[in-house]
């Protein structure tokens, strides 16, 4: 499912891309068995002379092939708005981001005035194997000059990207360096990673950020769950914000781990008997008694709204944020001939009390403006703005009420924040010069900062008004006009943001969400809301 983004009224995250990272289309179940063919022969009959027709009749030379794939497109627009057609070409990069990792050279990146520049090489990675640094601009690769050719993320991919052994040649301007430095990079397999961060909030309640539900996303959240238990983990806020999904048996196996042993997870119901299937918890889980909460918005759908689902319903977790999408149709992959591929809505998902929390589809047009629409009838400021159908109202194991209809409403809703709204915040973020300048100054203090380490960086490093002041200069190079007025009201917004990118350049990308989560107002809330725990254990609320 796409997400579809609301920049101007919310501040999103910087977009970090690797090499060989591709926006897949994210799928509901990884089902592999093939279906008969079914009794289609007439239809497919008629296909067929409309095509011959076209070949042999038709006035222009016509690419009957693109014809096909257009039609088969159109025909699966028809049914519901995640049914999709991946053409042969496209299915590797499709399935790549949910497999958890990809071949390549294995940097983050980013484009600069239509200059590649490294962002950091990967941990492990080629790249770092053979020096490449943060600040590195990528002008050659195979002494084809890739700078000032308005330069596109597909371009990196295709100039960048392959096969694991394959070897690339590049030639980089690093700062201070007299002369291009030229690198032979063999390329490698490089992983991915679905947790963003995990982290103590304090010295008894764990954090994790989940960003999608990909093939490894079950091991990294077990993985963060020891550590953090290791570190006196007693609460847990699992972050599911703008999680648009992923495999359906990574969400079941996470909320898995927090369910007793026979609590029911999801079921799905489709046409065929042999999609009509039910998941329960199994053997102990890792964190089946400590206080939990779930944090949700818009953005979060499918195997999110799973995991929420199942923990609302079995009153296992408090549900905190804003209602989710409303993703309840399970896709399937199936292969065809040429190597393409069709994924079909094959059937419903159902949280355990019953209810699907698939929004209506009857309207196309209205499926994909809905978070818009949300936005505007008031949704995302106030829960009275929300009405559901008393004829889609369910229980929760405990007896409290809960709808279906359209997403996953959270037990205690948070409106968004719209104070952090800073036109001018935004208009040097999309120019990517917020985070250009934290990478400058990350790599010409390094060694200062490496030194005072970063448990101190987190508690007394301070953006000061002179580091202010060059990101303004460097927007006026950019034609940004400076608004000091957005600038003073909107000053902690820029301060919190530049310290978390210079904390991500200097150690790891997890270091950015302790201090960037200062702006997490959901978050905040959350972290509030343990007491309210007590009342999921109390019937008829």
């Amino acid at each position: 499912m796409e997400e579809q983004k609301n920049s101007n009224y919310q501040i999103s995250l910087p977009l970090i891309l690797a090499i060989g990272l591709a926006a897949g289309v994210l799928i509901g179940a990884s089902l592999t068995t093939k279906s008969g063919s079914g009794n289609v022969g007439e239809e497919v009959q008629k296909m067929r002379e409309v095509l011959s027709l076209i070949k042999n009749e038709y006035v222009d030379t016509t690419n009957t092939e693109a014809l096909v794939e257009d039609a088969i497109e159109h025909m699966l627009g028809k049914l519901d708005p995640h049914s999709s057609y991946i053409s042969a070409k496209d299915i590797v990069e499709a399935n790549e981001d949910l497999k958890g990792n990809f071949e390549g050279i294995g940097i983050e990146f980013n484009i600069f005035h239509d200059t590649l520049v490294v962002v950091s090489a990967l941990s492990g990675g080629p790249s770092e194997s053979v020096g490449l640094l943060s600040g590195d601009k990528i002008i050659k690769v195979n002494d084809k000059i890739i700078t000032g050719i308005g330069l596109s993320i597909r371009d990196v991919q295709k100039y960048l990207k392959g096969p694991k052994g394959t070897e690339v040649k590049i030639e980089v301007h690093r700062k201070n360096a007299k002369n291009p430095i030229l690198f032979t990079i063999i390329r490698d397999k490089i992983p991915q990673f679905s947790v963003d961060a995990s982290y103590m909030l304090d010295h008894e309640t764990g954090y994790i950020k989940v960003n999608r539900f990909a093939q490894t996303t079950y091991a990294e959240v077990k993985e963060a769950m020891t550590k953090l238990k290791k570190d006196g983990m007693k609460k847990l806020i699992l972050d599911l914000q703008g999680n648009p999904g992923g495999y359906m048996d990574q969400a079941i196996s996470i909320a898995d781990e927090f369910l007793p042993k026979g609590e029911k997870i999801v079921f799905t119901k489709g046409q065929e008997e042999k999609y009509n299937e039910n998941a329960f918890a199994t053997e102990e889980g890792d964190f089946e008694q400590g206080d939990l909460i779930v944090l949700v918005s818009e953005g979060s759908a499918s195997a999110s709204e799973i995991v929420a689902g199942a923990l609302q319903d079995n009153d296992r977790a408090l549900v905190v944020g804003r209602r989710s999408y409303g993703k309840g149709l399970v896709q399937r992959p199936f292969d065809l001939n040429d190597g393409s591929e069709v994924r079909l809505t094959i059937s419903r998902y159902y949280t355990p009390s019953g209810r699907s929390i698939q929004k209506p589809y009857d309207n196309l047009d209205d499926y994909e403006k809905d978070l818009l629409k949300r936005y505007k009838k008031g949704e995302y400021f106030s829960a009275d703005s929300i009405r559901f159908n008393d004829s889609l109202k369910f229980e929760t194991t405990h007896g409290r009420s809960v709808y279906g209809g359209g997403g996953i409403m959270p037990d205690y809703f948070v409106p968004l924040d719209t104070s952090n709204n800073s036109r001018y915040f935004n208009q040097l973020f999309n120019a990517n010069i917020l985070r250009q300048y934290a990478l400058s100054f990350a790599n010409d203090n390094k060694e200062s900062l490496k030194k005072r380490g970063y448990e101190d960086y987190l508690k007394n490093f301070e953006v000061s008004q002179a580091m202010i002041n060059e990101v303004v200069d460097m927007g006026r190079k950019d034609k940004i006009q400076p608004d000091f007025k957005d600038l003073m009201k909107n000053k902690r917004l820029f301060q919190v943001y530049i310290k978390a990118e210079v904390a991500r350049h200097t150690w790891k990308y997890e270091n950015f969400y302790p201090i960037f989560n200062e702006t997490n107002e959901v978050l905040q809330q959350a972290i509030k809301l343990f007491d309210r725990i007590p009342e999921l254990n109390r019937n008829k609320m």
